[in-house]
């Protein structure tokens, strides 16, 4: 009864869109900053505890961020992963654990009926608090970990991604997989997690965002609670800045396939970065638009290269990839390729017409309000502002500084930011 009354919930959630989102930040006494956003439609909250703890920390050790988070809730104070499962669902709770370049995090949906709610949030906090990893759950994880990575060598797609990501960063820490790799993985010992754990997941590392049906006092109660058994501990230094190539190159991989898988671009930008909008206004026009954008026009409509082309920023905490991307006919590699690169030239030299500037704006400010219209999504923005500890109110002026980019800014911040004899370009096929 109580898993299909969870359902129902969730189906009537994606009615309610969000207006005006008033977040409310404050900072606990050891340290952790508070994200709250408050929401009396439904009887539900969403909880989401991030660190910074992703990948780019793994240092030499890499894909200990990953395992480490993927062993959470496989057995935490005297339950064992079974009994972890059957507390979540007795209660009609989600739980989830993840990991990204610069983060690590664990989520909670539940109901907010008092009864269901502290059984889930007292075994949330015991998996935050005490994990355990066992001897005999790191084996099984781990030997999971390892076949993954082996069959990621037969992936095409797998390959372009590592060997693009290496070419933009070289040796910072954006470089390495967040998967690890077979000769890390294997290397790594039950050990080497608790301390990554002890390490990072600690109450002056984490920030705690809480979106739901809960009042300021309650939502204080959750995040004392919660971090309540983590020691203090202390952030990591901060991560060094990226550098750009010193030239352009492009790696040729060969692969027995009947397509290329193509990868093209280079450092791009950050997610408090100034020129943030023109960028990501651009790029919707360049390829973020998917079959209205230049890339898909100039590869597939005009030419019929590939079946899709795209272009996208990923802002991070130091400069994330802007990617171009598509796969092709062994064949038809070289002027794919071409086509690309000729395409972001001109639009950098030329920028978008008033027309397509126009266009992307009514695209992008029409359904934005439909990316955060439920808590869970909700509360993954507030994430993404508390972490990089953006403005609260970036949510309610988007659309607004959305509205004000010029073909003029736009223009400008690919010409700063795009430099063409740097590009970064990865082909895998047998082209």
């Amino acid at each position: 009864m109580r898993n299909s009354l969870f359902t129902v919930i969730l189906i009537f959630m994606t009615q309610a869109a969000w207006a005006n989102v008033q977040i409310e930040h404050w900072q606990t006494r050891q340290g952790s900053r508070v994200y709250f956003v408050q929401g009396n439609d439904l009887p539900m909250v969403d909880i989401q505890v991030v660190f910074d703890a992703g990948s780019a920390r793994d240092g030499k050790q890499s894909g200990i961020s990953a395992l480490t988070s993927k062993m959470l809730d496989t057995g935490a104070g005297s339950w064992d992963a079974d009994t972890i499962a059957q507390r979540f669902e007795n209660v009609g709770t989600q739980f989830g654990s993840g990991i990204s370049l610069d983060m690590a995090w664990v989520s909670l949906r539940t109901l907010t009926e008092k009864k269901l709610f502290d059984k889930a949030l007292e075994t949330a906090q015991v998996i935050l608090s005490d994990p355990k990893f066992n001897q005999q759950d790191f084996q099984r994880e781990k030997k999971q970990t390892l076949a993954a990575l082996k069959r990621r060598q037969e992936s095409p797609g797998e390959l372009a991604s590592l060997a693009f990501y290496k070419a933009l960063y070289g040796d910072h820490p954006y470089a390495s997989s967040p998967s690890g790799y077979v000769e890390t993985v294997s290397a790594l010992t039950a050990d080497d997690l608790r301390t990554f754990y002890k390490k990072h997941y600690v109450s002056a590392n984490a920030i705690v965002v809480i979106v739901g049906d809960v009042n300021r006092q309650q939502a204080e109660k959750i995040a004392d609670k919660l971090l309540a058994n983590l020691p203090k501990g202390q952030p990591p230094e901060p991560l060094p800045e990226v550098k750009m190539p010193k030239q352009g190159e492009q790696i040729n991989i060969k692969f027995p396939s009947q397509q290329t898988h193509v990868l093209s671009g280079l450092p791009g930008t950050y997610r408090k970065d100034a020129d943030y909008f023109p960028l990501y206004v651009g790029n919707h026009i360049l390829g973020g638009s998917s079959l209205v954008s230049l890339l898909f026009k100039e590869v597939r409509e005009k030419r019929g290269l590939a079946y899709s082309a795209y272009s996208y920023f990923s802002p991070m905490l130091r400069k994330g990839p802007f990617t171009m991307g598509l796969q092709t006919r062994n064949d038809q590699t070289e002027q794919a390729v071409q086509v690309m690169r000729n395409t972001l030239s001109n639009f950098i030299e030329q920028g978008p017409t008033e027309a397509e500037l126009l266009a992307a704006k009514k695209n992008i400010t029409g359904g934005f309000v439909l990316r955060f219209d439920t808590n869970n999504e909700l509360s993954t923005y507030v994430a993404m502002i508390g972490f990089y500890q953006m403005p609260l109110d970036y949510l309610d002026t988007f659309q607004e500084k959305v509205e004000a980019v010029t073909v003029q800014d736009i223009q400008n911040a690919f010409q700063q930011r795009i430099d063409m004899d740097l590009l970064q370009t990865v082909t895998v096929g047998n082209s």
